[in-house]
């Protein structure tokens, strides 16, 4: 059950990375129009549009994406804090 529970964590962290990557090739002109770029614009935007519709930007700037990066912090938190409830630890 433990490696249910890595194998989990592994991908919330690989996820965060993405869109992490993502938000930083908005500061390049053109790299999200890249093959790379709408590779990670498929993965990301999904799960980036919820929050977008909830968090409006301020100004120019879009904050949703640190909220969404902290919402998979937590749930990564909540999976490891599970893993040692079960454990019985």
């Amino acid at each position: 059950m433990g490696f249910v529970f890595q194998i989990l964590t592994t991908a919330l962290t690989i996820y965060s990375w993405i869109l992490i990557i993502y938000i930083l090739m908005s500061w390049f002109p053109g790299a999200r129009q890249s093959s790379f770029g709408e590779i990670l614009g498929r993965l990301a935007e999904p799960f980036l549009e919820p929050f977008r519709r909830i968090i409006p930007p301020l100004g120019m700037i879009d904050i949703s994406p640190i909220v969404a990066i902290l919402v998979l912090r937590f749930a990564s938190y909540g999976l490891n804090e599970l893993y040692y409830i079960l454990l019985g630890l």
